[in-house]
């Protein structure tokens, strides 16, 4: 915890050395609804009717970035998934707006934060000429804690610190 906390106290300074300083987390399953009928307007002595019938159009997901020095979002991704995939893209967008500086990305231990396609993407992404191993058997793509491992790396420019289990 106390690297987090002096992450974020340093987020200034990091900032200054063109590091961005990024808490990422996702929402998953928020529903897309449409109102079947409009809302009636407020009449002398009735408040605004608000329509209570709805259309469901399925969930979304969202996956967000708040980057902590500039204290905004950044980057958002909405999609209908939340898989290893579309995490690994997300960073890759947020990457993209500046795409020469260096990250810190903040985020609890989900496995898609611990991804086999993020290692992939962070090697290429960092120039990391190194043969990554075979997914589940060897090398950095062994396991779920050589992933953390390689993607926590403080020498990379792109790298990931994990809050500590139930502090989210």
């Amino acid at each position: 915890m106390r690297q987090v906390c002096q992450l974020y106290e340093s987020a200034a300074e990091l900032e200054a050395h063109q590091i961005h300083l990024v808490s990422t987390d996702e929402m998953t399953g928020i529903q897309a609804l449409e109102r079947l009928h409009p809302d009636q307007a407020m009449q002398p002595g009735q408040p605004r009717r608000l329509e209570f019938e709805y259309e469901r159009h399925g969930t979304l997901s969202l996956i967000a970035n708040w980057h902590v020095a500039l204290g905004k979002v950044i980057a958002p991704s909405i999609g209908p998934t939340r898989k290893e995939f579309d995490f690994a893209n997300h960073i890759a967008k947020t990457v993209e707006t500046a795409p020469d500086d260096g990250w810190v990305f903040l985020l609890d231990q989900l496995n898609t934060h611990r991804s086999a396609s993020l290692v992939r993407w962070v090697a290429v992404c960092c120039g990391i000429d190194s043969d990554l191993g075979v997914k589940g058997q060897s090398g950095i793509l062994q396991s779920m804690e050589t992933h953390t491992a390689f993607l926590s790396d403080p020498s990379h420019r792109i790298r990931f610190v994990y809050i500590p289990k139930h502090t989210s």
